[in-house]
């Protein structure tokens, strides 16, 4: 194996690792193929057709963490719960919205159906009919 080639190995193989632990220097830091060779420092075709044993053990290892490096699955931990605890409280929001539409269309039901007995039935020599705010002057 030539110099060339073994300093390309290394090269490689040293970026795989930068990569998969999350401490990418030359480039985004994504899981990619491209982002490898840029992060090694080399061609991408160089990866690829020279080195194709490199790029499936790099690959392996990208499945191997799906897709995320080591230095950021803790934060997609919290991430998937955190959306996991979003969706939760939006469905709560919902029954909670529905169930006040629901009240509020018992209150109004009810609410006219006093006025209705109200309107009907005038009230006994004995029962005194509050007033209400509309009825009542403002206090000074």
């Amino acid at each position: 194996m030539s110099t060339n080639r073994t300093a390309e190995r290394d090269a490689i193989q040293a970026a795989m690792k930068r990569l998969l632990a999350g401490t990418p220097t030359r480039s985004t830091g994504a899981l990619t193929v491209v982002q490898l060779a840029a992060e090694a420092g080399v061609k991408r075709w160089v990866l690829t057709h020279k080195h194709p044993d490199l790029r499936k053990e790099f690959e392996a290892a990208r499945e191997a963490v799906n897709g995320i490096p080591a230095a950021f699955q803790t934060l997609q931990a919290k991430v998937d719960d955190l959306e996991a605890a979003n969706r939760r409280l939006r469905q709560h929001n919902s029954e909670l919205t529905e169930r006040n539409e629901i009240y509020a269309q018992v209150i109004h039901a009810l609410t006219t159906e006093l006025a209705e007995l109200r309107r009907d039935r005038p009230l006994p020599a004995n029962v005194r009919h509050l007033p209400t705010e509309a009825t009542t002057p403002p206090r000074a």
